[in-house]
């Protein structure tokens, strides 16, 4: 369970992002997709103009060849022999540079349009709130951006514009052959009908298959995301094996449902072709009828056998285009769904910046809840001055970090309303009511960057000097010196080169550098031992002096301090007081604490 809301496994998590749709791309979905190549129409527009240039080239030098047999070579014509040939060279040139520079330049214009989509689905990502997270597996998020984007960008920079150049191919190939001689060329075509049946029916089948693919790849990479984030449980575990066997499952349901996706291109074509060896050989003995009865020149039919040649070409083109549309589909769909998930927190439109923070915190009688109908918060009610110290204790699962994350703002409440200095929450930007708060969590999260670049990671801006203030400040800089570089020690990922309490007192340097007028602890000191978390507990006293502070605490040495504490549990506030108030009550505040006192009775005996 995270944040209340429970994880089900990659498979589900892809259902549940419509992985059951079915139906080819739309065209609303691909008008919505086109938006991220319509900056590069210029581009585009150069592109199809070389397109344009390639293929006319390549209509004409079969034509040219004709005429060199016919009216050259035939006649003798030696100079009209040397005249076509220059042109026919000067022809395949121009498709030659043609052809390339509309590859380089497609291939550019791809670029661009991946890094705008991927950077768009990233700033999308960040305006999403927690919840969307709590309910997403990351590995499948990964996914969205990385594989099904690419998949997008090969439809819509290369596979539409080549499907335009195929389609000009073809009616220009057909209206040709049926100029040079018509009756030749619908005996060629009629092969036709036999290629409508097999499009058709082969498209009918790939839409489901190639649909499955992005299922299963986003289900595989979902599962391989968690097994690396859970791998130090695997392990310790023994679960190896286990692991291995889930991956196999997904990896081999990938497989198969590639090679049935393959398996129809393969079917496919064959027959397109059996259908291009049909057709020739129609041109070869047609052809080579008409010729012996002098009905028809050499020349023309051997352009026939290229055109036929040609004609067929396109049409693999399509149906290999056929299949980057399939899986552009499901790629698209997954892809637009996350572009239109609206954030479960956002700004109110007339929304204003908090610009000065005394510190005051107001519960106004706050219910809240992960999922509808399961409320994990009923009528909590407190309020916080400025400077004041409060806590937030009680059994595992009572609400204490559901409150943290409500003044955060990370959750909207359902009712009842949570204010800073008397203004509601709702009513302000979320980045100035951020910059307004330092978060400590209780698992300390540091990036794969330098320690000195993780200090001032709320302040990118803030010099050495600065960073190094900071982290002595919060009890970090001893650690740190003994550090091989120092502050500039590249973090492992995930901090596996740190402490839990050395990841601590980074996250504590980090708050300290933004001198933030609240500070939430939730559980700051659960994680490590007693030397580590006093040096916390003097770095934290530091922290909060002259701050607002909430602070959610298992250890409840660690509140004794507070100016008030509230007992959670259920949901509810059942106690608050001092902590000698508590005690003396004799409820649940006092039975928490004598167990935790004859806890530590125990192991120091």
């Amino acid at each position: 369970m995270i944040g209340g809301v429970s994880h089900a496994g990659p498979r589900s998590m892809i259902e549940s992002m419509g992985g059951g749709e079915e139906g080819g791309i739309s065209g609303r979905t691909l008008l919505r997709l086109g938006r991220f190549v319509l900056p590069h129409w210029k581009k585009l527009i150069i592109a199809g103009v070389l397109m344009l240039l390639a293929s006319g080239a390549d209509l004409l030098s079969p034509y040219l060849t004709k005429v060199i047999i016919d009216s050259d070579i035939g006649k003798g014509n030696v100079q009209g022999l040397i005249h076509n040939g220059v042109i026919l060279a000067i022809v395949m040139i121009v498709s030659f540079v043609s052809s390339s520079q509309e590859s380089y330049l497609l291939q550019r214009i791809g670029q661009l349009v991946l890094n705008t989509m991927r950077n768009r689905l990233f700033e999308h990502l960040q305006r999403l709130s927690v919840a969307y997270n709590d309910k997403h597996i990351v590995g499948v998020t990964i996914s969205r951006v990385i594989s099904d984007v690419s998949v997008i960008n090969n439809l819509l920079t290369q596979g539409l514009l080549n499907m335009l150049a195929d389609a000009v191919t073809i009616i220009g190939t057909v209206t040709v052959m049926l100029i040079m001689d018509a009756r030749l060329a619908l005996l060629t075509f009629s092969v036709i009908p036999l290629m409508i049946v097999a499009t058709i029916v082969f498209g009918r089948h790939a839409r489901v298959a190639f649909l499955k693919t992005r299922e299963k790849i986003g289900v595989m990479i979902g599962e391989l995301a968690e097994n690396i984030g859970g791998m130090r449980e695997i392990q310790a575990f023994s679960q190896e094996r286990t692991a291995q066997k889930r991956f196999d499952q997904f990896n081999g349901e990938n497989r198969d449902a590639n090679v049935d996706a393959m398996t129809l291109s393969f079917i496919f074509m064959p027959t397109v072709d059996l259908l291009s060896i049909t057709a020739t050989c129609i041109v070869l003995v047609g052809g080579g009828l008409m010729v012996a009865s002098g009905h028809l020149t050499i020349g023309v039919m051997v352009a026939f056998m290229t055109y036929v040649t040609r004609f067929f070409m396109p049409i693999r083109d399509l149906s290999q285009l056929q299949n980057t549309m399939q899986t552009a589909s499901a790629g698209g769909a997954r892809v637009l769904e996350l572009l239109d998930t609206a954030p479960a927190v956002e700004e109110a439109p007339d929304a204003v910046d908090l610009q000065r923070v005394d510190g005051r915190i107001t519960f106004d009688h706050v219910s809240f809840s992960y999922l509808p109908g399961q409320q994990v918060l009923h009528d909590i009610c407190f309020d916080v001055a400025p400077g004041e110290m409060i806590a937030l204790v009680g059994p595992t699962g009572a609400g204490k970090t559901s409150i943290s994350n409500l003044l955060c703002r990370f959750y909207e409440v359902d009712s009842g309303s949570v204010r800073i200095d008397h203004h509601d929450v709702r009513s302000l930007t979320l980045g100035s009511l951020h910059r307004h708060m330092g978060y400590v969590p209780q698992s300390p999260f540091v990036f794969s960057a330098s320690i000195a670049d993780n200090i001032r990671f709320g302040k990118p801006d803030a010099d050495d000097d600065e960073v190094r203030r900071a982290a002595e400040y919060a009890e970090a800089d001893e650690f740190i010196e003994r550090l091989p570089d120092g502050y500039e020690t590249i973090v492992s990922e995930g901090g596996a080169n740190l402490s839990t309490g050395q990841r601590q007192l980074l996250c504590i340097a980090r708050a300290v550098l933004v001198d933030p007028a609240i500070i939430i602890m939730d559980e700051a000191t659960s994680s490590v031992d007693t030397v580590t978390e006093a040096l916390i507990q003097r770095a934290l006293g530091k922290l909060l002096e002259g701050r607002t502070a909430v602070v959610i605490a298992h250890r409840l040495s660690t509140v004794r301090n507070a100016g008030r504490i509230y007992v959670i549990d259920g949901g509810r506030i059942v106690e608050s007081g001092s902590h000698e108030e508590l005690v003396e009550q004799g409820g649940l505040y006092r039975n928490l604490y004598e167990q935790q006192f004859i806890a530590r009775a125990d192991a120091a005996g």
